[in-house]
């Protein structure tokens, strides 16, 4: 049997109790890692826990808001209690919505993106206390197609845009280093929020489609939440060792 490629890796993965967050989390089990999974929610977060674990694989759950620095810093503290170290961040928890700049107001606006941007500078920060003196990590940061192609709402498509920027920023910062820093910008990816998304049920519904629907190909051929994960672990893996500071955009040649 082939080595794992995450063989006595530990990973923190955000946003874990569905969807991409997920199946990231299921393949990186399988391929060796322990995993560190949160959520807001308790019940579908120790549902997936349980999953990785009836298949032999290493993992626990930590009910933590993004946005909350109290909850981030119990994440870490919970991650080198039970596994002694942190080699890999994910920064996949985040807010889809699809309101229009015009009925955006500064409550939402701020919520999203405390959750979007101000979540992974946190995380990020935290890692790093970890990485920097062993001068090894791994952060994969999950914008979206909306960072370059700002068809969804004004908040979302900003903190995607801010998102990749911060991409480059870090790996920049971490040059000099042995941490690196990638992005992985989804296209549209079947998952519960893009199924939502597509029914109108996101906040703000579909009314911005109508006007951002000439600029992309919508829907396009769609692509499977286990095609984000293959891509993060490319990028966690020795295979991506010599990347940094790249988005790397998974939309099936939707948008070109």
């Amino acid at each position: 049997m082939d080595k794992q490629m995450l063989d006595g890796k530990v990973a923190i993965i955000t946003g874990a109790s569905y969807g991409m967050g997920q199946t990231m989390a299921e393949l990186f089990a399988e391929e060796g890692a322990s995993v560190v999974l949160t959520a807001r929610g308790n019940d579908k977060l120790d549902a997936v826990v349980e999953g990785i674990r009836a298949k032999g694989g290493k993992a626990i759950g930590v009910v933590a808001d993004v946005c909350s620095l109290e909850d981030t810093q119990k994440v870490f503290a919970e991650t080198i209690k039970k596994f002694g170290d942190l080699d890999i961040l994910i920064n996949n928890a985040g807010i889809g919505e699809q309101k229009m700049i015009d009925e955006t107001d500064d409550d939402w606006m701020m919520h999203v993106m405390n959750t979007n941007l101000g979540g992974p500078m946190r995380y990020i920060r935290e890692a790093l206390k970890v990485f920097m003196p062993k001068n090894e990590g791994v952060i994969i940061n999950i914008s979206s197609v909306n960072g370059t192609r700002p068809f969804c709402g004004a908040t979302y498509t900003s903190t995607k845009g801010a998102l990749n920027t911060l991409t480059k920023n870090v790996a920049m910062r971490l040059v000099d280093t042995n941490i690196r820093c990638n992005a992985v910008a989804p296209g549209a990816t079947i998952t519960p929020a893009h199924l939502a998304n597509k029914a109108g049920e996101q906040p703000g519904g579909a009314k911005m489609l109508e006007y951002s629907g000439h600029y992309v190909y919508f829907p396009g051929p769609e692509c499977e939440a286990i095609d984000q994960a293959y891509a993060c672990l490319y990028l966690a893996s020795r295979m991506g060792r010599a990347v940094r500071g790249q988005v790397l955009q998974v939309c099936n040649g939707a948008f070109l």
